[in-house]
């Protein structure tokens, strides 16, 4: 069976715990680098990696990397790669993104026409004919250039992996799910353990949180773009993947997760998420505002993406809002808390400095990933008998 390297990118700031994922599957870290990890595997860890890896937002098929400072540059060693072994006669093929950075081509639609000429250039050379249909299976492209290095991937997912089919509806500024998953696996949460999140918006992360406790991989309900690539990747490799994520999911496990919002509707649409997740019977969601969150309970965990004034005119809100948080902090005081934001004075108004602050950045937006910890739970005393 064929081995290949596979690029997978994530946020800024993550690297570490997409890295721990790809490991955790078997497969072979090749780099890290700022926002994606490289790593090796057979042609069937196509299918592992779409249907199991929870923290990136696609896998790419690594076809190349390569120099390049001119445009005849870009084209001949573009045209030198081998495209015959990836894409078929009949294979759709385009170059769908090209992103420049610090880099002397730096125009994305120059790049993606003259990749394309030079694929088509190579393709009539190997198959000897002028015209292709490209009525197959697709084979989308994407290119990154970093200071004059090209990097070449297939897309081997088609819709982004945050997609995993469950939430139709939004709140205004949600985590993607992908994110929402990376965040959970910074914290020493476990399934065992009460987690809270006072601001669950449309539910990302209790369902998240949901779906790592019950070991629900976040690929096994949907399609992947590979799954049409039979000159690649066996026609069973997806199936198995789906049969070994079936397999996986511990069903005779109950979870402790709690979703609040203030906004009423917000909680209909996380339940309805969490309904579509398969995790509804493990979440309890009520409308209910920051203010009034407390409980009996120890040792639980707080993670949660408030508010940060995205628009103007909600900024004005936000040092009572955080206020408020602190003030639940403070009553909780056995509890641990990680929270993701933007507003730069958290710390000053929850009235705590942070014990570890991770810089993540969410797109283009620099956030921070505040981390409070509580004491750990006493270890129980076991008795001899």
């Amino acid at each position: 069976m064929a081995v290949y390297e596979y690029i997978s990118p994530c946020h800024f700031g993550l690297e570490a715990v997409l890295k721990r994922e790809i490991g955790g599957l078997g497969m072979e870290i090749v780099q890290v680098e700022d926002g994606r990890v490289t790593y090796r595997g057979d042609s069937a860890q196509i299918a592992r990696a779409n249907t199991f890896l929870r923290t990136t937002e696609r896998v790419l098929l690594k076809a190349a990397q390569f120099r390049a400072e001119t445009f005849d540059e870009l084209f001949e060693r573009t045209k030198a790669l081998p495209w015959e072994e990836y894409i078929p006669r009949n294979g759709k093929f385009w170059v769908a993104k090209a992103t420049s950075v610090k880099s002397r081509l730096f125009s994305p639609s120059d790049i993606q026409s003259i990749m394309k000429k030079a694929i088509v250039e190579r393709l009539r050379q190997k198959y000897h004919q002028d015209w292709f249909a490209e009525d197959g299976a697709s084979y989308p492209i994407r290119v990154t250039i970093m200071k004059d290095e090209v990097t070449v991937g297939i897309d081997t997912s088609g819709e982004s992996l945050h997609k995993r089919g469950y939430r139709k509806l939004t709140s205004r500024a949600p985590l993607t799910e992908t994110l929402a998953a990376a965040l959970i696996s910074l914290t020493p949460w476990k399934k065992d353990r009460l987690l809270v999140d006072p601001f669950c918006g449309s539910g990302t992360i209790p369902i998240e949180a949901a779906m790592q406790g019950l070991n629900m991989a976040p690929g096994r309900n949907r399609s992947f773009l590979a799954e049409s690539w039979d000159n690649l990747v066996e026609p069973r490799a997806f199936a198995l993947a789906r049969s070994e994520a079936d397999d996986g999911v511990l069903r005779d496990v109950s979870l402790n997760i709690q979703g609040y919002d203030i906004d009423r509707e917000m909680v209909d649409a996380a339940r309805q998420n969490a309904r579509l997740a398969g995790v509804e019977e493990q979440i309890h969601f009520q409308a209910r505002p920051v203010s009034e969150l407390s409980s009996t309970k120890k040792y639980g965990f707080i993670i949660t993406n408030p508010p940060y004034g995205e628009r103007m005119e909600d900024r004005q809100a936000l040092p009572e809002l955080y206020r408020e948080i602190g003030a639940a902090m403070a009553g909780l005081p056995t509890w641990s808390c990680y929270m993701i934001t933007g507003f730069e004075d958290a710390q000053k108004y929850i009235g705590r400095k942070a014990d570890k602050n991770r810089k993540i950045y969410n797109g283009m937006l620099k956030t921070y990933f505040y981390q409070f910890s509580g004491p750990k739970p006493p270890v129980p005393v076991t008795r001899p008998r």
